[in-house]
Parts: structure tokens; sequence; C-alpha cells
């Protein structure tokens, strides 16, 4: 771990901590060098919470940004693996507990370890673009994300939107391998398409992200409702709460009570031209967008026979590739496809999942750790 240390007018010291503030798909966080962090989990863990400014709804003495999209922080190494480039462990943030979990990927982050790696020297960069292999340690899945660098230099200009984010800006493509079962070791965990918890129909999926899905109607919803009117439903949380613990016993997760993982995605019919909407409990926020992976599991939950989100959308697909639209509050996902056995859980298989994201650098410095 290297740290400098800055005397303040008391005689007392600040840790300087290097890092660079990055916007990642609909997400923002923290990126560090795993060099420049204890190496002892519980040590870096401590500091991750001073430097956001946890536990404090505000996050007024730190740099998070008083929100579960905004708390969140990937740690980057060179990796020592032949079919990777670099290694990213996610580390999220709880913004009001003095709380980090590692249970869970993210895509979004992900989308600024490419540019991250190439700007600290980690990965040399090419000089049109450059594929950097990444190894996500938190689930052992690896993912390629394609940069832009013309002239060897990473570019964050350009005309690329996605949803949830202003403006526009190079395009960065991520490619998903080996994700199904992540981190419930089976796409389907359960064994089946659908189960039945507390007298509700769910869908228990693990395809880069565990999810479980429920029709918004299950609830009485119609699934247009805004974030804000969700997370204002006192009784609707109790009971997606109660459904996600029994849904983590299940999904071989053990006891989620204290984790962010299963999320809870309700569904809906298309709204505005997609196949799919969703309202996705992260788990007990609701996200103004959803999810990379998240997005990536209800797409997949769309293809499979017998799913509840093959119910509501009363589709049937063929053996090929395909491009999953995917609603949330403040747009949509287009997930790239390629699939087979599609009609029957025991044969499915996911050969390939892709999508587009962006991501911009804000900040690059030091940030201080104040001393205890």
């Amino acid at each position: 771990m290297k740290m400098q240390v800055n005397p303040n007018k008391n005689g007392k010291v600040q840790h300087a901590v290097p890092c660079c503030l990055f916007r990642g798909g609909t997400s923002k966080g923290l990126y560090f060098l795993a060099e420049d962090l204890p190496q002892n989990a519980d040590e870096r863990d401590q500091v991750l919470l001073r430097l956001m400014g946890s536990p404090d709804p505000r996050q007024i003495d730190g740099l998070g940004g008083a929100h579960p999209l905004t708390s969140k922080v990937a740690i980057v190494s060179k990796s020592e693996r032949d079919d990777a480039d670099v290694d990213y462990l996610f580390v999220q943030v709880v913004v009001d507990k003095a709380q980090v979990s590692t249970a869970q990927n993210c895509g979004n982050i992900l989308a600024g370890v490419g540019p991250f790696a190439i700007e600290k020297g980690l990965v040399p960069s090419s000089v049109s673009h450059t594929d950097v292999r990444i190894h996500m340690l938190n689930t052992g899945a690896n993912a390629t994300a394609r940069v832009e660098t013309p002239g060897g230099m990473v570019n964050y200009q350009g005309n690329a939107q996605i949803d949830g984010v202003p403006g526009s800006a190079a395009p960065i493509f991520l490619d998903f391998l080996n994700i199904a079962g992540s981190s419930c070791k089976k796409m389907f965990p359960t064994g089946n398409a659908q189960d039945v918890i507390l007298d509700v129909p769910v869908t228990c999926i693990d395809n880069g992200m565990p999810v479980v899905l429920i029709n918004a109607q299950s609830f009485g919803l119609t699934g247009a409702e805004l974030p804000s009117e969700l997370e204002a439903n006192e009784a609707l949380k109790a009971n997606v709460e109660a459904i996600r613990l029994e849904a983590g016993k299940l999904m071989n997760l053990g006891d989620v009570s204290n984790k962010t993982v299963p999320k809870m995605s309700l569904i809906s019919p298309a709204l505005q031209g997609g196949l799919i909407n969703t309202r996705t409990f992260i788990p007990h926020r609701v996200h103004d967008a959803i999810g990379v992976l998240g997005s990536v599991s209800v797409a997949t939950a769309c293809v499979l026979s017998g799913t509840v989100a093959n119910e509501l959308i009363q589709k049937s697909f063929d053996d090929s590739a395909m491009a999953i639209e995917v609603e949330h509050p403040t747009g949509q996902f287009t997930v790239e496809m390629e699939v087979s056995g599609s009609h029957d859980i025991s044969q499915f298989y996911v050969k390939r999942a892709a999508l587009l994201r962006t991501a911009r650098l804000l900040m690059r410095g030091e940030a201080m750790l104040s001393c205890e």
C-alpha cells in the first residue's frame, strides 16, 4: 500500500491515496490500483468506508454520492492469468451502514476498467482501439472491453449515447465470457424455469448477476411506476424483501439479509417499443435504470420458455443471434445474445452476451484519508 502523508495545521496527518473518479455506464465510483490500498481485506474495507464517507446518508465527509449507484469502487491490478490482462475487484460501499460487499460484479463500473488500465499503463494501447481482457475477481468470470485509443491515447469523446447518461461519449463494447452461474454456480440455480415463493411466481436466474424476476402484476402494479413511488411503498418493499430472503437460500447464496444480491426485478409489458420493461430493487433502493449484468440476466430469462419473463412477452425464440431490448425507468438496454436450446432448460446455453457502454474520466489525483 502506497500512501503519502500530509500534516494538517493541528499536527495530525491525512494519508493521500492515489485514485481516479470515473463515470462507468450509469454508475460512478473511485478506481484504485490494488497496490495503493491495504492488502488485508478488513483494513481495505475500513479505508474505503472512510474515503466514501460511510456510514452517513449524505456521505458528507467523503467522496460518495449518497446513493448506491455513486458509492462504488473498482480495484484493478495486472493479472497473472493467461486469459486476462487485468484483474478487477468490484466493491459496493453501503451508504448508510458501515458495510461493504464484494458479493457481486458491476458491469457499469466495469466499463471504466479498460480506460483506467490503459491510463495507468497496465495495458499497452494500440493505435486505433485496444481490447482489454478483464478477469472479474468477484465471480471468476471474464469480459473483454474494446476501448478507442486513437494515437495510443484513451478517447472519451464520441457519439455513443446510453440511456440514463446525458450527452454522448466514445463507445466501449463489453463482451461477456463464461458468466453463467457466476455467483450461484448455475444459470438457473433452482433447476427450474419458474418457482413459487411465498405464493408468488418467480424466476431465479444468474447469467452474470443473481436476479429474481417477478411480474409486477403479482403486486397489483402496472410496472410504469416511478422509482420514487416504489420506494415509498412500504408494504411492497416488505413483500419484495421477504421473497428475496427466501430466494437467496434457493439460489445457493445462503442468508442474504446483509448481501446486495440477488437483485429483484419487477417486469411488465414494454412501454417504449422494447421487449420487456423493468423496475429493479438493488436490493433496497430502486435503480434509476438497470445494472449491466442485471440486464443480461433479464434478457436471458426472456429467451427460455417457461420463465415468468417468457410467459409475459409470449414469444418463442429460435437458436440464433438476437438483440433483446430491456426497458428501464430512464430508457433501455440492448443486449446482444446468441443462444441454443431455448425451449428446454436442460439444454439451454448462452453462447454470447454483449452490449454497449460508455465511460468518462472525471478526476485523477489523491483521495485524502483522515486519521482516526
